[in-house]
Formats: structure tokens, sequence, C-alpha cells
């Protein structure tokens, strides 16, 4: 403005607009703090376009620059990538405060025994707040968050029954290396009667009365001879072998057949007998090297926490 017109009471420049001959317009300078404020936010905006992920070009987008992040993959390879939520949070878990207190009792656990971690009060505490992640990353998904199983399908690990052995030793091969449980199906082996008869001898292992007595007798037959040879994996006294990983008939522990919850007699024979004619293949994956890449420490830290779950039922 050549001439700006100035408020004759104030003696402030206006705009010159008046409204009712006496409301005018200020020509007011904006506060020095304020446009300081906006051209910082220019600057930062350029400089963030600069260093992170941002414009999207074509099918790819700006990396940025100067930001890279450098974290160890699962299979322990170290990577480096551009900024991203995902590797810095990697990142951090890794390198943080809590990740280096991680790591100096996860070497305190992989240096202790397994008494020695449970009668710890600080190791026994790491085992069942890093053990329960990853029990729910690993196991969860099959053997339920609370270990229970699913029963005819997953084992439940919380009981005192464990199919391929129940001590330290036989539950880190478990993890290391996966099982596959396997039971033949009889169903071209046995006819109907047979399987009758298997299936009222198997309820009276367990304490379960048979539904047919006289079928059981004969049953007995076919389970201890050369025709059924169930007794080569179950054993003649019925109580399975852990290098097999073959049931023990003679506890109430149903890992396959749902006979706790047949309401009837006849509902529990067939349970059994569902399980002679169809067999049984089920396989655990294989957690060690050749698998999930679990280190011999991470193993040790599920099997102290298999042990804190099932009450000690492991350590037999």
């Amino acid at each position: 403005m050549a001439n700006p017109v100035k408020d004759p009471l104030t003696g402030a420049e206006t705009t010159g607009h008046v409204w009712d001959e006496t409301l005018q317009e200020f020509n007011n300078p904006l506060p020095r703090w304020w446009l300081w404020t906006f051209y910082g936010t220019i600057l930062f905006t350029i400089t963030y376009w600069i260093m992170y992920p941002s414009w999207p070009i074509g099918k790819t987008y700006l990396k940025g620059m100067g930001n890279d992040i450098t974290y160890k993959t699962d299979a322990g390879e170290e990577k480096s990538t551009h900024w991203n939520m995902r590797a810095l949070l990697a990142h951090d878990m890794q390198n943080g405060t809590e990740a280096l207190k991680q790591q100096e009792y996860l070497a305190k656990v992989g240096a202790a025994s397994y008494e020695q971690i449970a009668q710890d009060p600080d190791m026994s505490s790491f085992v069942r707040s890093y053990g329960v992640g990853m029990f729910g990353d690993n196991c969860a998904a099959c053997h339920q968050s609370g270990g229970q199983g699913v029963v005819g399908q997953y084992p439940n690990l919380v009981d005192d029954d464990w199919l391929w052995g129940g001590d330290t030793a036989a539950m880190e091969t478990t993890i290391r290396g996966g099982r596959l449980g396997f039971m033949p199906a009889y169903s071209k082996t046995f006819d109907a009667t047979q399987e009758n008869q298997v299936a009222n001898y198997v309820l009276t292992l367990s304490g379960e009365a048979p539904v047919d007595a006289a079928a059981a007798a004969e049953g007995q037959k076919i389970f201890q001879g050369e025709t059924g040879g169930c007794y080569m994996c179950h054993t003649k006294e019925g109580k399975g072998m852990h290098a097999q990983g073959s049931a023990n008939l003679t506890d109430k522990v149903w890992t396959i057949a749902n006979v706790p919850a047949a309401e009837t007699p006849e509902a529990k024979l067939e349970a059994v007998k569902a399980v002679i004619h169809n067999g049984v293949k089920r396989q655990m994956p294989v957690f060690g090297k050749a698998g999930r890449n679990l280190s011999d420490t991470e193993i040790k830290v599920l099997v102290a926490y298999l042990q804190q779950m099932s009450g000690g039922a492991g350590a037999q």
C-alpha cells in the first residue's frame, strides 16, 4: 500500500476497509513467534520427506536417507533395512534395556540345571514370564493357551501322562525333533466283531465296565496275540511304551478316544472302536535347528515352563 491509512485514535496502520463508518480493518503483521513456527513446520516437513519413507513412486515409494535399522531375523541373521515400524520394534526388542535383561537371564537359565531353575525364585519367575510368550507363539495353537490340548488331536500337557516320556531329556528331544504319532488302522485287519471285542477289552484295562464281558474276553486274546499284535506297542499289560509314544491304556487318560465325554457305556465303546478302525496319524513339528529354529536355551525355557504348568509332573 503506497500511502497507508492510519487509524486516527491508535495510529495503527489499516487496510482502508471501513464498515458502518466506524469499523476499520487493521493491517497488523503476524506475531514473529507464529511466523517462525510456521517456517519451522515447513522445514520439518521437508526434512521428514528426505529422511523417512514418504511419497509413492509407481509401485514403490521414497524410502528416505540415513535411516537404516539393523536387527536379527528369526533365523539369527543380521539384516539392515530402511526405517519402518516392524524393523524398529525388532531392533528395540533385541537392544532395549528389557531385551538386554532378558538376554542376561536367558544366559543364566541356559547355564543352570532344571533343579537349580526350579529352586531359584528369580529364574523360576523369568521362566514363567518368558515361557508363556514362547508357549503362546509356538505351542498354544495346538495345545491351547492353558496346555490342556484337544482330545483326539493334541495331547494334554498339564497332566502327568506323557506319551513320549515326561523327564526333561525326553521333553527336550520331543520339542527339538518333533514327534510322529502313529497307530495303524485295523479297518482291513479286523472285522466288525473283532473290533467290538478288542474295544470291549481296552475299556476293561482302564477299569471301565465292558458292554459285553464275553466279547472282552475274546478281545484280550486278539490284543495279546499275533492276530492283533496290539501288545507289541501297548505291552501285554497295556501300559504303553515311551519309546513308541504308545498310550497307557490302564489309566483313565484318553488322548484320542474321548471316553470321558461319552454319556453311556455304548458311546464309550463306539469311541474306542473308532480309534481302532481308523488308526492314528498325527505329527508334531520340529522346533530345533532344522525346524522353527529355537535355540537350545529357548527349548530349555519351554521345558522348564512345561514343568511349571504340569506342577512338576514332567520331572518324573
